[in-house]
């Protein structure tokens, strides 16, 4: 990763943070992982592409100072402790104005605890009090230095007590003045300062020291860094490597947009302003353009400074020229085209007499030597000093956002076509590290492993030891979590390289001598495979289909262990990449188990499905740990020799003890039990309503199973079932003891609650089903370190609750109370008799495997757990789906793409192979039709990619570009489709070599789909065909045969039947666009489409050429690691801010980007995701300014990490014109949310209830600019949509017709106007009553209009009939709305509504409350008490609360209306 290669000093962080575990690099190491780890800025902001970072130092350190001096009290002090300082700060810096000294602010991270939260009493304080002394630690002391340059201004710094000597280098390599300094040292007093010293340990170093740059001489490999850092300066500004997915650099436009930085902005005045949207702006677009994605990308480049800059074809210097110090050199043709020759040696860089035919490396005449090579191309070349001065004045003032590297690379699925230039460097980047030829004879590899000692990483040692980092105090899970992050980033880096080189046939197999699906690959010390059935090992499981999903379902098995963090428990790290139709598994490599066989190696479970197994008591205490968390039941199985023998987790995962005497576990892809829906098993009778559905389905493999989040709504979902029966039964023992009732029926209802709200704040990762094990005992197990606090609280209260509970009962009779608990455990299915206990046995139904079988109605009995599976697969379909629907009728946070769509799902525990019965169910319901559509599309693409996947393995490398083109015109568009090759290509084919260039070429046909394609009638399923031709297979596929296949796909694989005879006739049926359908399709498969507006309707020549496919990209998943503390902030956070205390919801989410900026760096998605809360809050605590700015940020973040066109990018987008409309920017409010609204239809079409709203914020804001034609049109559409998703009583439509009344009247139209605002009167009418106050601003309304109407009415006739106006009329008024008026209207229909709740009305509801739950008990009655109750509660000593109503993106920030009970 670029981001990570510090260019001066490389071999300092890297493998260091992760290993270095010797003794004696104790010291360094520690002081490594603070440099790899722990620092914040400007280690990751270094050298984004070779620069970036601070504008100057004078900003950089600006906001440290603030930040050091004490807690945030209020929420302005609470902003800068985030670093958006807002004074204007640049005395040393001329340019930098105070917004660019925010954004060098954004993120400077030393790890800052101030307040821990733990100020306002809250949970954490608790939790933190042990810290407090580490906490103190963190802070960090502000120090003033001078330091001089050679041939530069004095500079003053401000830098912290924590940081790194390294980081001055950075800072330095990053100004404007200095950044073409390479190799340089810094001394104080004439003494070189160590560059991993801390400044606090550095004795004479006092506020006011002058430290020097000193110019040091170079080495060969300074020398080339030096090159590389002057080629990253030149084409910093270039989006080509964005473009071409590398150096983890990414596309942002939202300074494109706003042509230049918002907030810079002076405040536009309404007049003047341009409202006119686009033509594919406007209501009523039917296929968006694609060229405006990608705005202004023909002046994104810059000023060429050198035509070419390269390395001499003389090098390397001949022994002589070696004794007299010439390290390399370099060949340079300037904007003059005058061609150079230049020496590099110890002392820097002259030009030689050298030509292209003759060497002589004396120096020329007259000879000039410049330490820089910047400083000697400006003396040569005064083009080269303009452009590279442009250059850097450029860069300066991009946003700091926009320079950093992405921890992930993000890939564009369009593109400009790009001019391809000299570029040695490049060159050697592609040649020498790529291929893993371990690189030390590269020129300037881009790769860090070329700059460390030993070359190559041994990524499994560095993945494990940052793992086994300490972490029992803050700071060292920081530095823990910050590792781990790091080596993560790197080791996918290297995997998604190393997959590519695979399948391009860079990298030499371990076993060549085998079939070529066989095939394994070592390449930078990380294994690889394919994903087919090698050696039959999953035939019974579905062959190939299932050795294709088996990495998917691993991948997901390590992330819970590794979420679980078993300390002792290690997983290998593994990354599944897709490319060209093949999927690769990269893993790390256990030490040792290339020198032995699997079955030596293996001491628990088993390697052939449970014939043999094996177990090992360490592994059973380690899986037993993280079984807990998993809810994996430990059970019993019978051995070749019929011994019983104990495991705790599924047969296949296997436990190899590595040389290195870790206990690694491998093969997770059966952690959770299999889903009977898709299995056809003799012994399983599903019930009468899935059977009426259809089930079981028989799937095309036999490795279906339940996701976490599934097992985790099914164990709350009988948790709420067993504490209302034990409530039940509690209730009527103590009917005989009226004392006592009260306080019971009051507990137990709050039991419940409090555990669906510790559900909520819960921890994704299963650490919060701690409070599940044992609840009912009396002596909970005290396992739950890990929950957070408010999760603790919670268990606490419900255990509490229930021992007192029971202590009531029990002092009457014991027995009586152990047997209301026994009752429910029965009534719910617990695993246990007197206990709540719900564990999965993931074997159950696994064939082959002989279980060793309990007494019946015990844990043991296999009977009892094969109920349990079954159970939780009945959950799934009769009670999630439902949910999911249920949760999206109010289109809180509606999905936009699939993406988002089968991230909802998911999160429901619903796999996407239940995506037909998903869609047969909003096919029923007219108001989720956007949701039905974007499900079809979701649909159709995935069918589409296992086609495509597998005619892509049997396609020849040479024709990739028209074979992909021939299937984009085959999937697409109505012309002609007829695939070009050419004669001479033709020739080749018959030559019968056509395997030999594909080596991985699928010989069974790929996955089984291979002969439909070759069938033109898509019909038949005939012998697979291979012959020499099957490269040319792909040819054969027409329109119709690839949408029979799509046709026959989803019936096979959704149990869908897509019931229309072509692709054309689809789209028109479920309303997708094509441009979507693409969109969706290139990001699922990785290709990269030309830039340029596609004619899908063509009849005359095919739409899609081969030049108009640019690049395939890989696909990659790997686990996103955590940052726990952060998390845990930003849950509190949120409790806070749902309990209206906005302030205390401010600090917590401010601490939480702190922790997420220590451990991500500064780019990351959950940075994004706060950096958006911090913006909302505030905007709700009245600082429009300060939302503005971190909105900003978050847009810039989204765009670089999620993607331009994101879904989270296009609420981003939103959010941001709110803000900017909030602080006077009318123009650039409408600018943005004409972006969103292209982005949107783009993404799905016009037809969503986000459009609605988006479409009703433009017609706000043009309504304010006297735009009322444009104003109306916009507004016209937003009712449309209003009224079909949210029906005609709804609010939203009522607000539709309010502002369509006010446009109308302001045009004169009181008739019309009249009408529609008598429709809000009456949805107002009936759905608030009279006495509401919106019912009587709107009959207020309706009082003005019709004065209005009559008035003109009168006028009118007066004219018709003298001719003339006669009669002394007064004028009639319209007024132009206030811009304060538009804001509060905006706010209304953006969600934010100011709701004041006085302390009255708390009282009443809690006497309402009491009154309910004394008259009866009736389930339905309890719920709604208990709700009221907690709302109540919440509100407590609230006395007067601004609650901001559902936020759009679904951010629900407590509505603290009373419920009504």
């Amino acid at each position: 990763m670029a981001l990570e290669m510090d260019t001066k000093n490389s071999n300092s962080s890297g493998t260091a943070d992760a290993a270095a575990a010797t003794t004696k690099t104790n010291k360094a190491k520690e002081n490594n992982n603070l440099a790899g780890s722990k620092k914040n800025q400007s280690q990751n902001l270094v050298n984004g592409n070779g620069t970036t970072a601070g504008d100057g130092p004078a900003t950089k350190k600006k906001g440290k100072k603030n930040r050091n001096k004490s807690p945030p009290v209020t929420a302005d002090e609470a902003a800068l402790s985030n670093g958006h300082v807002e004074e204007k700060k640049s005395e040393e810096d001329g340019e930098a104005s105070a917004s660019a000294s925010a954004d060098a602010n954004a993120n400077v991270l030393a790890v800052k605890e101030e307040k821990a939260a733990g100020g306002d009493g809250s949970a954490e304080a608790a939790e933190l009090e042990t810290e407090d002394i580490d906490l103190d630690a963190l802070h960090d002391v502000g120090i003033h230095v001078n330091i001089s340059c050679p041939g530069a201004e004095l500079l003053t710094v401000q830098l912290s007590s924590m940081e790194l000597v390294q980081e001055i280098h950075q800072l330095l390599m990053d100004r404007e003045e200095s950044c073409h300094r390479t190799c340089f040292s810094l001394q104080l007093d004439n003494v070189t300062l160590d560059n991993f010293a801390e400044l606090k340990t550095i004795e004479q170093l006092e506020t006011g020291s002058t430290i020097k740059v000193v110019e040091e001489p170079y080495t060969m490999r300074e020398a080339r860094i030096h090159v590389r850092h002057v080629r990253d300066l030149l084409k910093n500004l270039d989006p080509a490597d964005a473009y071409n997915g590398i150096e983890c650099t990414s596309l942002t436009y939202l300074n494109t947009i706003t042509q230049g930085d918002l907030l810079d902005k002076k405040k536009t005045r309404p007049d003047s302003v341009d409202c006119t949207p686009p033509d594919y702006v406007t209501p009523g677009v039917f296929e968006p353009p694609l060229l405006p994605l990608h705005p202004n990308f023909k002046n994104a480049k810059g000023p060429q400074a050198l035509k070419v800059l390269t390395t001499s074809a003389w090098n390397p210097p001949p022994g002589p020229r070696k004794l007299h110090g010439d390290l390399m050199y370099l060949y340079v043709i300037t904007m003059e085209e005058k061609r150079y020759h230049i020496s590099a040696c110890s002392r820097g860089f002259f030009i030689n007499q050298s030509t292209d035919d003759t060497f002589n490396p004396k120096p020329d005449n007259p000879s000039h030597l410049s330490h820089s090579l910047i400083d000697l191309l400006s003396h040569i070349s005064p083009s080269f000093r303009r452009a590279f001065q442009t250059i850097q004045k450029r860069r300066t003032l991009r946003h700091a956002f926009e320079r950093v590297a992405t921890p992930y690379q993000v890939y564009q699925w369009a593109a400009p076509t790009l001019e391809h230039t000299v570029d040695a460097i490049r060159a050697e980047d592609a040649f020498s590290s790529k291929l893993g030829l371990g690189g030390g004879l590269s020129f300037v590899s881009c790769s860090y492993e070329e700059h460390i000692p030993g070359q190559t990483r041994d990524w499994n040692e560095e993945l494990q030891t940052t793992r086994e980092l300490p972490r029992k105090t803050l700071p060292e899970r920081l530095l823990r979590e910050r590792a781990i992050f790091k080596v993560h980033g790197d080791f996918v880096t290297a995997a998604t390289r190393g997959a590519m080189a695979v399948i391009d046939g860079n990298v030499l197999a371990i076993n060549p001598g085998e079939d070529s699906k066989m095939q394994m690959f070592i390449w930078n010390n990380i294994f690889f495979s394919l994903g087919f059935d090698v050696r039959d090992h999953y035939k019974e499981l579905g062959g190939d289909f299932a050795a294709y999903v088996a990495p998917r379902y691993d991948l997901h098995g390590v992330r819970v262990y590794n979420a679980v963090d078993v300390e002792g428990l290690y997983t290998l790290g593994t990354v599944v990449i897709d490319y060209r139709g093949y999927r690769v598994t990269a893993q790390s490599i256990i030490p040792g188990i290339l020198e032995r066989e699997q079955e030596q190696s293996v001491v628990y479970g088993s390697i052939d499905f449970g014939k043999t197994v094996l177990s090992h008591p360490k592994y059973l205490e380690l899986l037993r740990q993280a079984g807990k968390h998993l809810k994996i039941l430990p059970h019993s199985v019978y051995n070749e020799r019929d011994e019983p023998v104990e495991l705790c987790s599924s047969v296949e995962c296997k436990g190899i003890i590595g040389n290195d005497g870790r206990h690694y576990i491998l093969d997770l892809l059966r952690t959770f039990p299999p889903d009977v829906n898709f299995l056809k098993l003799p012994e399983v009778k599903l019930s009468t309503e899935l059977a009426e559905m259809g089930f079981p389905i028989e799937h095309r493999h036999k490795l279906c199973c339940l996701r976490q989040e599934l097992l985790e709504a099914f164990v709350e979902d009988r948790y709420v079932n067993f504490i209302r029966i034990a409530a039940m039964h509690l209730q009527q023992l103590n009917a005989k003891k009226p004392e006592d009732t009260e306080p019971e029926k009051k507990k137990l209802p709050a039991i419940e609650e409090a555990e669906k709200e510790s559900k909520e704040n819960g921890n994704a990762t299963g650490e919060n089903e701690k409070q599940n094990e044992n609840q009912p005992e009396p002596e909970p197990e005290k396992e739950k370190e890990q929950a957070t606090p408010v999760e603790t609280k919670n268990a606490e209260a419900m255990v509490n609750a229930i021992r007192e509970a029971q202590s009531n009962v029990a002092t009457s009779n014991e027995i009586q109370a152990a047997e209301v608990v026994k009752q429910a455990c029965a009534a719910v299915g617990s695993m246990k008799e007197k206990e709540f206990d719900f564990r999965f046995n993931p074997d159950v139904f696994s064939p082959g495997i002989r279980h060793v079988d309990g007494e019946e109605g015990t844990s043991g009995s296999v009977a009892k757990q094969k109920l349990l599976v079954q159970d939780a697969a009945e959950f799934l379909v009769v009670k999630q789906i439902p949910a999911f629907v249920k949760e999206h009728l109010s289109h809180s946070s509606p999905p936009i793409d699939g993406q988002n769509l089968t991230e909802s799902l998911h999160s429901h525990g619903i796999n996407v192979r239940y995506l037909g019965k998903v869609i047969k169910m909003l096919g029923q319901m007219p108001r989720m039709d956007y949701l039905y559509r974007i499900a079809i599309m979701e649909l159709i693409v995935r069918a589409t990619k296992h086609i495509y996947y597998t005619y892509m393995q049997s396609t020849d490398p040479m024709q990739l570009s028209v074979a992909i083109s021939h299937f984009l015109n085959c999937l697409l568009t109505n012309g002609p489709v007829n695939p070009v090759i050419s004669n001479d290509e033709v020739h080749k084919k018959r030559g019968g070599n056509g395997g030999k260039h594909n080596k991985h070429k699928s010989s069974k046909g790929g996955k089984g789909q291979q002969q439909a394609a070759i069938n033109q009638n898509g019909g038949g399923s005939s012998a697979s065909s291979s012959s020499s031709s099957g490269a040319y297979d792909w040819t054969l596929v027409t329109p119709r045969s690839l949408w029979q296949q799509i046709r026959k796909e989803s019936k096979a694989y959704w149990d869908w039947d897509l019931d229309c005879d072509s692709m054309d006739s689809a789209m028109q049926k479920f309303g997708i666009m094509r441009i979507c359908l693409l969109r969706a399709f290139c990001l699922k498969v990785g290709i990269q489409v030309l830039l340029r507006e596609y004619n899908f309707d063509s009849k005359h020549k095919p739409t899609f050429g081969d030049d108009d496919i640019v690049n395939v990209f890989p696909v990659v998943k790997h686990i996103s690691p955590r940052a726990s503390d952060a998390y845990n902030f930003y849950t509190t956070g949120q409790a806070k801010i749902q309990q209206g205390l906005f302030k205390e919801g401010y600090e917590l989410i401010s601490e939480a980007l702190n922790l997420l900026n220590n451990v991500f760096g500064a780019m990351h998605q959950e940075n994004g995701s706060c950096l958006r809360m911090l913006a909302r809050l505030s905007y709700l605590l009245g600082d429009a300014q300060d939302a503005l700015a971190i909105q900003q940020r978050a847009v810039i973040m989204s765009e670089r990490v999620n993607g331009i066109d994101n879904p989270s990018t296009i609420l981003e987008y939103t959010h941001l014109s709110l803000y900017s409309f909030a602080n006077g920017h009318v123009g650039m409010s409408l600018k943005l949310l004409y972006r969103a609204r292209y982005l949107l239809v783009l993404t799905c079409g016009e037809d969503h209830p986000e459009v609605a709203l988006i479409d009703s914020n433009i017609s706000l804001i043009l309504h304010a600019l006297g735009e009322y034609e444009l104003s109306l049109r916009f507004i016209e559409h937003a009712l449309k949509l209003n009224l079909k998703y949210f029906g005609n009583k709804a609010m939203h439509v009522a607000v539709s017709y309010h502002l369509m009344a006010r446009t109308q009247s302001c045009m004169g139209d009181f008739r019309s106007a009249l009408n529609n605002e008598k429709e809000t009167y009456s949805i107002y009418k009936s759905q608030l009553g009279d006495k509401h106050e919106k019912t009587r601003d709107s009959a207020e309304c309706l009082r003005l209009l019709t004065q209005q109407a009559v008035l003109l009415q009168r006028k009118m006739n007066d004219i018709y009939s003298n001719g003339k106006l006669t009669s002394d009329l007064p004028p009639i008024h319209i007024t132009p709305p206030s811009m304060g008026s538009v804001l509060e209207m905006l706010n209304t229909i953006n969600g934010i509504l100011f709701v004041q709740i006085s302390q009255r009305d708390i009282v009443k509801v809690r006497s309402e409350i009491e009154k309910h739950l004394k008259a009866n008990t009736d389930e339905s009655e309890v719920n709604e008490a208990i709700k009221s109750m907690v709302a109540a509660a919440n509100n407590n000593g609230e006395s007067e609360i601004v609650a901001p109503a559902q936020l759009t993106n679904g951010e629900t920030a407590a509505t603290n209306e009373t419920v009504s009970s």
